[in-house]
């Protein structure tokens, strides 16, 4: 099976502070939206934030309380670019979880939660390539 993964799907309680989140804090466009669900066109993926009773309906299965235990996570091109990008997301209806400090293996990282609490890790790595396009290349 090829290793892809193609739609990430956030569930959202309020789909007007989501999209303020993601539009006025990211700087992202929507590529589809409507009353239920807003997509968003990444470099290689589709990002969609909808809301949770919707896609409990689609899942036939409850989204839970909150957030289960992970994080997405946004690459930046400088350290600089770390401070300014949590501040429009907090500017935006984010909430500060960890300022932004350097982990153990270099460069710089914060993390901020969006208004359903799903974690995204705002981070610049020295070693991580970012192309035009916005893809992020692994390196050790």
């Amino acid at each position: 099976m090829q290793q892809q993964i193609a739609v990430v799907t956030l569930a959202a309680r309020d789909l007007s502070a989501s999209r303020h989140f993601y539009v006025d804090g990211f700087g992202w466009t929507p590529a589809f939206e409507n009353d239920e669900i807003v997509f968003y066109q990444m470099n290689g993926l589709v990002l969609a934030t909808w809301l949770a009773c919707a896609l409990e309906a689609d899942m036939e299965r409850p989204t839970g309380p909150g957030p289960a235990g992970f994080a997405l996570a946004h690459n930046v091109g400088s350290a600089a670019e770390v401070a300014s990008a949590m501040a429009r997301l907090l500017a935006a209806g984010g909430r500060l979880l960890r300022p932004a400090d350097a982990p153990p293996q270099g460069g710089l990282r914060g993390y901020v939660a969006d208004p359903d609490d799903h974690a995204w890790e705002i981070a610049w790595n020295p070693a991580w390539p970012i192309d035009a396009q916005g893809h992020v290349t692994f390196a050790a």
